[in-house]
C-alpha cells in the first residue's frame, strides 16, 4: 500500500518516517491565502484537504496525507510571514501571550474510499518581549516560513515559555493523529505510537516535555 505525503516541508517528512513508513513526497497545489471571515481550525482543514485531494486527483491508488498549520492569536489567523519585518511584527504580538496552533491532517484514498479529516491544537505561552532575543533570532532566519513566525524544534524554542498538548502539533504534524487515520485507512504501521511518545525522538521534544 503506497503512502504519500503531500508537502515539501522537511519537518512533515521528517516526523512522519518516525512511523517508520515507507513513504513517497509530492508537492501540493494549494493557493494557502488567508480567507477573510474563517477561523484558524477552518482554515487549516481547508487547507490540509485541498493539498490531500491536489494529490489524490492525480494517484487516486495512493494513501495521501495532507498537513496544515495556522496559529490563533486571539481569533486572529497567523500564517507564515512574507518577510522579516512580517515575522518581527508577529513575535512582537505573541510576546508574553498565550496562542493556539491548529494543526489539520487529511488522510484520503479515492479508490478506498477513505477520506478524513482531523484538527489537533495545543496551547503555546511566549516568553515576556526581550529585544535581543527577539533580533538574535530573527538574524537566524528561521522564522521564515514558519506559522506563526517561530519554530519549536530549532532556535524559536528559546522564546518559549511553555506549551500544553502535543508538541508534533506545532512542529506541523501530529503523530497521533496521523497513526490513527493511517490505521483507519488499513495502512500497516510498524512503529509503536506508544513508545515514539515516550522516547520523543525529534529536535527539541524531549527538552520542552520532560515527562
Amino acid at each position: 500500500m503506497r503512502v504519500v505525503l503531500a508537502s515539501t516541508s522537511p519537518r512533515r517528512r521528517t516526523l512522519l518516517s518516525l512511523l517508520g513508513l515507507t513513504f513517497d513526497v509530492r508537492s501540493p497545489v494549494c493557493d494557502e491565502q488567508i480567507i477573510a471571515g474563517r477561523t484558524a481550525p477552518e482554515l487549516a482543514s481547508f487547507f490540509a484537504k485541498r493539498k490531500a485531494h491536489s494529490i489524490a486527483a492525480i494517484d487516486p491508488e495512493a494513501v495521501v496525507i495532507g498537513s496544515d498549520t495556522l496559529i490563533e492569536l486571539e481569533g486572529a489567523v497567523l500564517g507564515k510571514p512574507y518577510d522579516l519585518e512580517d515575522a518581527r511584527r508577529t513575535l512582537r504580538a505573541l510576546a508574553g501571550r498565550r496562542h493556539e496552533v491548529h494543526t489539520a491532517v487529511t488522510v484520503v484514498s479515492l479508490t478506498r474510499g477513505f477520506d478524513k479529516t482531523k484538527l489537533e491544537t495545543t496551547q503555546v505561552r511566549m516568553r515576556a518581549y526581550e529585544a535581543d532575543a527577539h533580533e538574535r533570532y530573527l538574524a537566524t532566519g528561521d522564522s521564515l516560513g514558519k506559522a506563526g513566525s517561530y519554530s519549536i524544534q530549532g532556535p524559536g524554542v528559546e522564546l518559549i515559555e511553555s506549551f500544553d498538548g502535543d508538541f508534533t502539533t506545532v512542529v506541523g504534524l501530529p503523530l497521533r493523529v496521523v497513526h490513527g487515520l493511517l490505521s483507519q485507512a488499513g495502512v500497516p504501521m510498524p512503529a509503536d505510537i506508544v513508545q515514539i511518545y515516550r522516547q520523543k525522538p525529534y529536535e527539541n521534544w524531549a527538552r520542552m516535555s520532560p515527562d
